[in-house]
């Protein structure tokens, strides 16, 4: 019994780290050209506020975490149209975006994490305002 409860513990592991191995980090210049190709969608998780406030990628989708977290009003209908495109989330620094592209790796996604809007425009992107 030992054994199998070591095994179960050892599998339940590696499908976790599997998982977590799943979510690439891309430069925004990478997602930028995948997003152009139409092989990817980008998505903003940051919220509404900070939308108004810094400005999004021209190209991204503006769904937030606390949606996804919550009631997945606005995240329903965007999983059901989205595919199997890639989905390529931003957020201010990454973490938030790590977290949601974890959790849709989790589902079978094809995810990654382009970092933050800082580095959109680092890399010299087009940005726009986002519609109140």
């Amino acid at each position: 019994m030992k054994t199998l409860l070591r095994l179960t513990a050892l599998l339940f592991a590696s499908l976790l780290a599997v998982t977590a191995a799943e979510v690439s980090k891309l430069a925004p210049a990478e997602a930028a050209q995948r997003v152009a190709a139409g092989q990817a969608v980008l998505v903003d998780v940051r919220e509404p506020s900070e939308w108004a406030e810094a400005g999004v990628a021209a190209p991204a989708v503006l769904l937030p975490k606390s949606d996804f977290d919550g009631e997945k009003k606005q995240w329903k209908d965007f999983l059901a149209q989205v595919g199997d495109k890639q989905i390529i989330l931003y957020c201010r620094s990454g973490k938030r975006a790590g977290a949601v592209a974890e959790a849709l790796a989790a589902e079978g996604r094809a995810v990654a994490n382009a970092g933050g809007m800082k580095d959109w425009v680092a890399a010299g992107l087009p940005t726009r305002a986002a519609k109140p």
